[in-house]
């Protein structure tokens, strides 16, 4: 709302300056101190609008009890009750209407009403008398300010409403718009996932064929070389170790193309969390610590339990080889209207944001030594769930990966309804 209120007050500060230059000019009363009052009343309603402070609830209050001072000086110093500038008034009631709610917008104009009938103190009653007439225009004055102040909180709080549903729509759509990102990012990475899974399909099965040829060679090799040729030997013997691990490669690219046959059942998916943790603690690289806080609201729900183990394995793993030694892991879970939320958060060095948008593409890894499908496989396995998986990272100060998984049986994959 800060922009409008800016708005407003760049356009109508020239308004209020215009105004206190007429009153000041045309008004029934000339004096250096009348002049001087309906200026100040002017430049302070443009000074309002400018700082934040005078936004806050305290603000509006100290800008209506202000501007409610300024206009009594000006009515006290222009003949009291009987001021001209009465009409004045109408400047702190409409300042508390539109500021305040309609309690608080008739509680300042009691306020008003009762400081004009206070300057009836001021008349010396053994000198002067008010006529039938004038006390009916008295009432009528206050009356007057009573219907502005109210009015005006109406047609205040009707804009302070359709703001509030403006606010709720432009929020619908900025999820919307967020939901719809993370579609069309899940969309380019099951076509890349799918191509890649066919072009790797194919590429393993044409290599099988000469990694067998190889690996028969080598051993042939090593059975009839000489026992003098040691070296020959030795690279034989290479060269078989090689093909072995790149047949292993292959395996895992075979696999990783394979479609995915999701078995769902029902089941805790604590249960499952807490077994890939224990497979985590047989074969972590480094000394870290896994904290659990599990939410008692999860109910059992449907999901593949080997799968998903493998999913949380994989981050977990992920976790661990990227946080320093003696540090620690914690895995939290927590359910929201029919979706479960699984959260991993590790205290290592991050992600760079460049990488962010590419790490569950296959193949895309930062590790000397990795393959870059871990990542990618859990992408298409929580894909496979219906569910979808997401990423925040700060360079220095550790990750947190989000898999959320649907739990109604109308959503979930395959298995038992």
């Amino acid at each position: 709302m800060g922009w409008r209120q800016s708005i407003q007050g760049s356009t109508i500060a020239p308004a209020w300056l215009l105004f206190s230059v007429l009153m000041a000019v045309l008004g029934p009363n000339h004096t250096p101190v009348a002049i001087s009052l309906l200026l100040a009343i002017g430049i302070f309603q443009i000074v309002a609008t400018r700082p934040p402070s005078f936004r806050s609830t305290r603000g509006q209050l100290a800008s209506f009890a202000i501007t409610l001072v300024l206009c009594f000086l000006l009515m006290y110093y222009t003949g009291g009750i009987g001021s001209r500038y009465y009409l004045m008034l109408f400047v702190p009631v409409t300042t508390a209407a539109l500021a305040f709610s309609l309690l608080g917008t008739l509680a300042a104009t009691g306020v008003v009403c009762g400081g004009f009938l206070s300057f009836l103190a001021f008349i010396n009653w053994e000198h002067q008398i008010i006529e039938a007439e004038e006390k009916r225009e008295l009432v009528f004055r206050v009356l007057i300010l009573a219907f502005l102040g109210y009015l005006t909180n109406q047609l205040a709080e009707g804009r302070r409403k359709e703001a509030r549903k403006a606010q709720a729509v432009a929020d619908q759509l900025a999820d919307a718009n967020l939901h719809l990102m993370e579609a069309e990012a899940a969309v380019r990475r099951t076509e890349r996932l799918a191509a890649i899974g066919q072009l790797s399909a194919g590429l393993a099965h044409e290599l099988r064929n000469p990694l067998g040829t190889i690996k028969a060679s080598a051993e042939m090799l090593t059975r009839n070389v000489a026992s003098e040729g040691a070296i020959a030997k030795e690279m034989a013997e290479f060269i078989s170790t090689e093909v072995d691990r790149t047949n292993t490669l292959v395996t895992r690219f075979l696999d990783f193309a394979r479609p995915l046959a999701v078995r769902a059942q029902r089941g805790d998916i604590t249960r499952t969390i807490d077994r890939a943790v224990e497979e985590l603690e047989r074969h972590k690289p480094s000394a870290v610590s896994v904290y659990r806080n599990y939410s008692p609201d999860v109910a059992p729900f449907l999901f593949d339990a080997d799968l998903m183990e493998r999913v949380f394995y994989n981050l977990l793993l992920n976790a661990a080889q990227a946080s320093p030694p003696q540090s620690s892991i914690t895995i939290k879970t927590r359910q929201q209207d029919d979706t479960v939320e699984i959260a991993i958060i590790d205290r290592g060095a991050g992600i760079d944001p460049m990488h962010l948008e590419s790490i569950f593409n296959p193949f895309f890894t930062t590790k000397s030594q990795g393959v870059g499908l871990g990542l990618a496989v859990v992408s298409r396995i929580v894909d496979e769930h219906g569910g979808r998986i997401a990423v925040e990272s700060e360079p220095g100060s550790g990750s947190i990966f989000r898999v959320f998984l649907p739990v109604s049986a109308s959503r979930a994959p395959g298995g038992e309804r």
